[in-house]
């Protein structure tokens, strides 16, 4: 496995955190925080994506 770097988690209301995290290959992850050892993968550019898309209202939809 990769080292990764993870972030200090995000976290919502109640206990829904989640954490991301890059490692030195160009790799980015994304698991619920106390769950890192099963994350969810794709590259840094695909997290870029993700994170711009969320910010522009892409996902509003699903709150």
């Amino acid at each position: 496995m990769d080292n990764i770097a993870w972030e200090e988690p995000f976290c919502g209301e109640g206990a829904s955190c989640f954490r991301l995290g890059t490692d030195e290959n160009g790799n980015a992850y994304i698991a619920v925080a106390g769950a890192e050892d099963s994350y969810l993968s794709d590259s840094r550019e695909a997290l870029r994506t993700l994170i711009r898309d969320i910010k522009a209202g892409k996902a509003d939809h699903l709150l």
